[in-house]
């Protein structure tokens, strides 16, 4: 399918549209937030708790009087940075696994395939605190965590579509003509599953936002004073029926990303012609 005919298909769907709209109005947020946050994330610039509408601080302040819109602002470049690189790297790692595994088969494809199964047998978010309680709490490692958690179901989603392509001709006859693996892997292969990879990428980043604040929320993810929306709605909780807009604001924000990263995920996935991976692990 063409790169003109793909993005056709995704003007015409007004929901892919907007998830799009939403995903880029917060990276933008996300990547301005330094120079147009109104304080310092971390700073203590006023009175505690003070309300929505307040003079020089227009969404009040937080349990210690921290400017709430701007650790808004910077909670979501934390979330979604975490969630970038963890899963950047994670469907750089599987997409390698599974289509060498798909390619090569043999006893290689069978121990890829059990180490998967293997670690699909662990619940997702059980992996993750493991290995943030056995390493500490720090960005590298909810970034690690996270990305190598997300890599089996990824690894076996992407095979199954390099399964497809193997016995095509085009690989045979490259095969044929004496071209290297490691060409094969670049210029037949690789190329062909960028679709579902994509897919996969969009798919996940929605999840992994989901897992990071889910792990801030349990005191697993970011440690404070760093702001993040799950760390954020953990502090909030305790001043939840005097202030309740500290749990809410954060909440609405993981909820609208979420919403939008699914509905570019899906309607990127209807255009390419693909079905879109559910039960994420």
């Amino acid at each position: 399918m063409s790169e003109a005919t793909t993005w056709n298909r995704i003007q015409s769907s007004p929901g892919t549209m907007v998830g799009i709209a939403i995903v880029l109005l917060h990276a933008t947020v996300a990547f301005l937030a330094p120079w147009i946050a109104p304080y310092e994330a971390t700073s203590i610039v006023g009175f505690p708790m003070l309300p929505i509408g307040t003079p020089d601080f227009l969404l009040g302040t937080d349990n210690i009087g921290r400017d709430y819109l701007s650790r808004l602002m910077m909670g979501g470049r934390t979330s979604m940075f975490v969630a970038l690189v963890a899963i950047s790297g994670s469907m750089a790692g599987a997409s390698f696994l599974a289509i060498s595994a798909a390619y090569l088969g043999g006893h290689y494809d069978d121990f890829v395939m059990r180490i998967v199964d293997t670690m699909l047998a662990i619940p997702g978010i059980l992996f993750v605190a493991l290995i943030v309680t056995g390493f500490g709490r720090s960005e590298a490692v909810l970034i690690f965590a996270i990305g190598f958690s997300y890599m089996p179901g990824a690894i076996r989603v992407i095979r199954s579509h390099a399964l497809t392509i193997v016995p095509l001709g085009y690989v045979q006859a490259a095969r044929l003509r004496g071209m290297s693996v490691f060409r094969i892997f670049l210029r037949e292969l690789l190329p062909n599953c960028i679709e579902i990879i994509t897919v996969e990428f969009a798919l996940r980043m929605s999840s992994s936002i989901l897992a990071v604040s889910a792990l801030s929320f349990l005191g697993l993810g970011i440690s404070p004073p760093t702001p993040d929306w799950g760390l954020m709605i953990a502090e909030a909780v305790k001043t939840i029926y005097a202030a309740p807009m500290l749990v809410l604001l954060p909440s609405l924000l993981i909820s609208t990303l979420v919403v939008g990263l699914n509905l570019a995920s899906d309607g990127l996935a209807n255009a390419m012609g693909l079905d879109a991976a559910r039960g994420l692990n």
